[in-house]
């Protein structure tokens, strides 16, 4: 299939003047139109505005005014992020028509960066699932795997598109594990950044305490200037911190000798899959004979995980989603008997079976008589796992563990029983819950060739902690190289040089 070069390596071209943008973007949206009816990444393909950012960034370049490394590069996007004039679906029906008025911050900064918007990629509605199943659109498919298996999720349209070369990389967005599990089972680089590093303004809110926006790409250096384009403080989110972003390349080739590496021990449990514990264990022992330090740690109340987040992250998606009841924007049910009825047949008729699951329980853990049971307790708990954390980076400069205890699981197969589904995510929802950096990188392939990830947790606002590691594991392995086989090759050249 086509493969797509790295931000950095097209940069060069691009600059250079040996690539031109239009060029490239055409062919990327050629191989969209060869692949998408087999993938069904995206939602919505903007192909007229992406030739119009296209040609800007070439005459840019023409003329010799380099803006960014991301200039001319070609980006999918998450369909729950506001872009101004493209509709903006969550992948659900309810929003199927809605167009937002606003560019959400992430976007206004790639713009100003001149990157070329793709188009919108599907993703679970809204961004409630671990395999981008339940999106209204359809699922979408695993570029590996011959299409067989899901994508992982909910940012199974992003991943799934940067691994296939539909775009040089995306924006996704993480709320127990949404970006780092579809980029393992893809095999591609997924970053959730500290909660408050990149700004949510315009981010559609699943769960406001866990959401965080954070790239997927081909490799750690794709990560570091994809994350220094939209990290920074953003007056317009009251939850974004004031904190200062550094250059995130510096980093990238400090290696990890000196390095104290953190290995929890809850984080290798019964029923995990062998080859994935196999490729994970590997990883971190090749890290170790880079230079790093590895220490035994535990975080303690991992177990409780799984059952605190499904309790906070369903109770605050009960309130966010509240606003969806056809009176505003959006859906609305035909012909309603009257306002009661069209609240209900709006909601009954715009949701789909998933996201009525999450409001339902959601509603129920906030209600009178059983806050102070399962919501409030959630949030005790939750302060708990910021203690695990604490206390473990206290002897360790950051940690390693599997992103997920299986690679990619077959479409279907989970569908019915959502509580194997939730499992899927047990490795990724402490660092949320605790509102800390995570960094999947691929570190292996299974022996049916699906990928598997190695997680990388650091401090808060220690994102450079997670790339330095990240950057050393691309430097001794060449997982991150290895790309899926099976889809049509529509582009001449290799990797979109042309």
């Amino acid at each position: 299939m086509s493969s797509m070069r790295p931000i950095h390596v097209l940069r060069e071209q691009l600059v250079s003047g040996t690539l031109n943008a239009v060029a490239l973007t055409e062919a990327v949206l050629q191989h969209v139109d060869a692949v998408e009816p087999e993938l069904n990444t995206y939602v919505t393909v903007t192909a007229e505005q992406a030739r119009q950012q296209a040609a800007e960034a070439a005459d840019a370049f023409a003329r010799g005014v380099a803006r960014s490394p991301l200039q001319g590069i070609p980006l999918a996007i998450k369909d729950n992020i506001c872009t101004k004039g493209v509709r903006t679906t969550c992948a659900s029906r309810i929003l199927e028509r809605f167009v937002p008025p606003y560019d959400a911050t992430v976007m206004q900064r790639l713009q100003a960066a001149g990157a070329v918007m793709i188009g919108k990629a599907n993703m679970d509605e809204f961004a409630m699932g671990s395999s981008t199943e339940t999106s209204h659109f359809g699922a979408t498919r695993n570029p590996w795997g011959h299409a067989e298996y899901v994508p992982g999720g909910s940012s199974g349209g992003p991943a799934a598109a940067v691994s296939a070369g539909l775009g040089a990389a995306a924006l996704g967005s993480d709320t127990g594990g949404s970006i780092r599990q579809p980029a393992a089972m893809t095999g591609v680089v997924g970053l959730k950044p500290t909660y408050g590093r990149v700004s949510r303004f315009g981010l559609v809110a699943f769960a406001s305490s866990l959401d965080q926006i954070g790239p997927l790409t081909q490799d750690v250096h794709d990560a570091a200037l994809l994350l220094q384009a939209i990290a920074g403080h953003d007056p317009n989110d009251s939850t974004s911190g004031d904190v200062a972003v550094p250059d995130y390349t510096e980093v990238l080739d400090r290696g990890v000798r000196g390095l104290k590496l953190g290995v929890p021990r809850e984080y290798f449990v019964a029923g995990m899959n062998a080859e994935v514990e196999a490729a994970v264990r590997a990883g971190i022992e090749a890290l170790r004979q880079a230079g790093a330090e590895l220490i035994d740690v535990s975080l303690p109340h991992t177990p409780y995980a799984v059952a605190t987040y499904y309790i906070l992250a369903n109770a605050e998606a009960s309130a966010n989603l509240a606003r969806y009841d056809g009176v505003r924007f959006g859906f609305r049910a035909a012909e309603p008997a009257d306002l009661s009825d069209m609240y209900m047949r709006t909601r009954a008729e715009g949701f789909g079976a998933e996201v009525k699951r999450r409001i339902m329980l959601g509603t129920y853990a906030l209600s009178s008589g059983y806050y102070d049971a399962y919501y409030k307790k959630a949030q005790q708990v939750r302060t708990l796992f910021r203690q695990d954390f604490q206390r473990a980076f206290a002897d360790c400069d950051a940690l390693l563990t599997p992103v997920s205890p299986t690679p990619a699981f077959r479409l279907g197969e989970r569908l019915d029983d959502p509580l194997q589904m939730y499992l899927a995510d047990i490795f990724t929802i402490p660092m949320n819950l605790a509102g800390i950096p995570a960094l999947s990188v691929p570190c292996g392939l299974t022996t049916d060739g699906l990928p598997i990830g190695l997680q990388v947790a650091a401090p808060p606002f220690r994102e450079d902690v997670l790339l330095q590691v990240g950057a050393t594991f691309e430097s001794i392995t060449d997982f991150h190289t290895l790309k899926p086989d099976g889809l049509p090759v529509t582009c001449k050249g290799d990797g979109y040089g042309l």
